[in-house]
């Protein structure tokens, strides 16, 4: 029998993993078999069921991450799990894109952490910057993002590196899509293929 904590913990991940619409329902029963390996669980006979939300901010996000591929920016969904993971992501698709014989300038990204904000908190934090550590080159491609998100998000930025922009009442309505890829592959064919 498990403990409620325990109980409660579940419940909450496969909440998450269904919510954030980045995962079909075999990724997410060994995403919870990985996350709980400990207690031997057989989450086969789990009950999951994906959400299905209507994408309406999501095809907004989406729409704007393409455009900035256009600027020679990076833009990535769902990049890594947490901050410093993210950023080696995008420093992985850099190489990726250079091996390739590809410039791009900057980078932006959320990560796994901010989608779990943005399902609970309703904000959605974006991370950028840029490949050769340059301060001023960085904030110009904050400019780029911020400019382009504002356009259809509400925005609170203090126009510095030193903080990511954050997309403030922002409702999470991404609903599972078998078609498209996501994470550096998915950036990495936007950013190639347009």
């Amino acid at each position: 029998m498990m403990d409620q904590d325990l109980v409660d913990e579940i419940e909450y991940m496969k909440d998450l993993l269904t919510k954030s619409g980045f995962f079909d329902v075999d990724e997410i029963i060994e995403i919870l078999e990985d996350q709980f390996i400990e207690y031997d669980i057989d989450f086969s006979k789990e009950d999951i069921s994906l959400n299905n939300f209507d994408n309406v901010n999501f095809n907004k996000l989406e729409t704007i991450f393409k455009a900035l591929a256009k600027e020679n920016i990076v833009a990535i969904h769902n990049c890594g799990y947490d901050l410093p993971e993210g950023v080696a992501d995008a420093f992985e698709l850099y190489v990726h894109l250079k091996n390739n014989k590809y410039n791009p300038e900057g980078f932006c990204f959320y990560t796994f952490e901010d989608v779990e904000e943005a399902i609970f908190d309703e904000k959605l934090k974006i991370t950028f910057g840029d490949f050769e550590d340059s301060e001023d080159n960085a904030l110009e491609i904050g400019k780029t993002v911020n400019d382009y998100l504002s356009k259809d998000f509400t925005i609170q930025w203090d126009g510095t590196t030193n903080n990511q922009i954050e997309l403030v009442s922002f409702k999470w309505d991404k609903s599972f899509d078998s078609q498209k890829e996501y994470e550096i592959e998915g950036a990495y064919d936007i950013f190639v293929k347009g």
